[in-house]
């Protein structure tokens, strides 16, 4: 489980398990096989990852993992960070939202199978942030710091840089990276396990 509350009372689940029961029927309704992956439920298609269902805390979603190439005329479809390039999620906040739109959400799980089907791939920007100042210094007063962290996924790498280069003040880059050396050197992403 990535949130320390999870298999707990005060777990987020607990407060949307009827919207979860719901996307759970619909989504297997369109013949997905069920894991679980990164603590949550994830459906896939011949062993690709096709959609995801969450509960945070103020909604759940239905999260499709290549959601970019899905046809949505209706805007239906949220980017969950403004440097998220590939998956869009939908939010729900009550079992009548997901009935509403039972059969327009089936169309967007067949639109993301055939996408699949058709091995559709997404161009993603490379290197899309800068590796910054304070990074690089710290990659010369420590080399095991260095190829930790290129041995990460690009994605873990990107999630790091882009936490790194948020504060304003050096001081703070420096204190968040130095925070998170443990982390890199362990293999770990940013929301592995535990936050810096």
């Amino acid at each position: 489980m990535r949130c320390k509350l999870g298999g707990t009372p005060k777990c987020k689940v607990h407060n949307w398990r009827a919207e979860l029961e719901a996307l759970r029927q619909l989504v297997l309704e369109c013949n997905l096989d069920e894991e679980v992956k990164w603590g949550v439920p994830c459906y896939t298609f011949e062993n690709k990852n096709i959609v995801m269902i969450s509960a945070l805390k103020e909604y759940c979603c239905l999260s499709f993992l290549k959601g970019v190439l899905i046809e949505d005329h209706l805007n239906l479809l949220t980017k969950p960070g403004e440097n998220s390039q590939v998956a869009r999620y939908i939010k729900f906040t009550s079992v009548q939202q997901i009935l509403d739109q039972w059969e327009l959400l089936k169309s967007y799980i067949q639109q993301a199978i055939a996408i699949e089907k058709t091995g559709q791939k997404v161009a993603l920007k490379k290197n899309p942030e800068p590796i910054p100042d304070e990074l690089q210094e710290r990659f010369l007063e420590d080399p095991s710091l260095e190829k930790a962290f290129w041995a990460l996924t690009p994605g873990r790498q990107r999630g790091y840089i882009i936490y790194f280069t948020q504060p304003k003040q050096a001081a703070s880059r420096f204190n968040r990276i130095d925070k998170c050396k443990p982390k890199i050197i362990n293999g770990e992403g940013l929301h592995d396990k535990y936050n810096c």
